[in-house]
């Protein structure tokens, strides 16, 4: 759609950077955002604003809400809100991290830097677990209408919710699973990426089985792994057209539902969750109309 950003609907790049920033006391937040919708054409660089940014500005989106908390046996699902957050696609680290100063300094003093995630695909899109991620993606047309908001007029349509969590994996308690319980926490081989019929109920394929729900539950995932000097994971990142989708399949994995919490707990772990919603773009920039701006 040519009013959504295109980095949302396009294929997940060589290398990426997360920034994530907060609102400050002072500095002018309309300022900051005209900077960046200038600065930010949706497809280098993706943005999605949180809730607190958008009710600093007297305004609200409709489905904007803050990132859902769930505690369980041996699990904690966090929230930790953002007041905005860019995604920021490219093939080369040095211009993603000039980039990244760019940005930084446009919504300067309003929003502050909090977090910076380094990124990259791996393999044909492969978790570090070296299992395929998005198998289940939607693709084309059903892409568009699980990931893209429409028919909510000029400003919102074009727009899409994006649920933002950073996973940190436990490498030596999945290197301690035998290769089938590997597989069965899964619900697929490795080896082919074949789904298991005799998958457990707790592997992640039957957690998150986006026709398995009612309504169906389907998002636009874009995740890609991540490391550091000390830890790696996966930065999960889904798209829809409201969260409804996402926060079913997360009530599910986290065993809400019936008490079965999804296998992917027994080695990996999220330590952020944020809600963010993506504005349209038009004219080649950010559409930022339905905040006013």
């Amino acid at each position: 759609m040519a009013a959504t950003q295109a980095g949302i609907l396009a294929p997940v790049p060589a290398l990426a950077r997360y920034l994530f920033f907060g609102m400050a006391s002072d500095g002018d937040l309309r300022k900051s955002l005209r900077a960046l919708a200038s600065l930010a054409d949706g497809d280098g660089t993706v943005v999605g604003l949180g809730r607190s940014s958008v009710l600093a500005l007297g305004r609200d989106i409709a489905g904007l809400g803050v990132f859902p908390q769930h505690v369980g046996p041996g699990i904690e699902v966090p929230s930790t809100p953002a007041a905005l957050w860019c995604w920021l696609r490219g093939k080369d680290r040095g211009e993603l991290t000039l980039r990244a100063r760019s940005v930084e300094k446009a919504v300067w003093p309003a929003l502050r830097l909090e977090q910076t995630i380094d990124a990259f695909r791996y393999g044909a899109g492969r978790d570090l677990t070296g299992y395929e991620d998005g198998t289940e993606n939607p693709k084309g047309v059903a892409a568009v209408k699980a990931a893209v908001v429409t028919g909510r007029g000029p400003g919102l349509d074009g727009s899409s919710f994006a649920a933002v969590q950073q996973w940190v994996h436990d490498f030596d308690d999945f290197e301690a699973m035998t290769a089938k319980q590997q597989d069965n926490a899964i619900g697929r081989r490795k080896r082919d990426n074949v789904e298991l019929a005799s998958a457990p109920a707790s592997a992640h394929v039957k957690r998150t089985a986006q026709e398995s729900f009612d309504p169906e539950a389907f998002v636009l995932r874009r995740s890609m792994p991540w490391a550091d000097e000390m830890e790696s994971g996966l930065v999960f990142v889904a798209f829809g057209k409201s969260f409804d989708a996402f926060e079913a399949q997360l009530r599910r994995m986290a065993g809400a539902e019936d008490g079965i919490a999804d296998a992917l707990f027994r080695f990996t772990r999220p330590v952020t969750g944020a809600h963010f919603w993506c504005p349209p773009v038009r004219t080649r920039r950010i559409d930022l109309r339905a905040l006013g701006l």
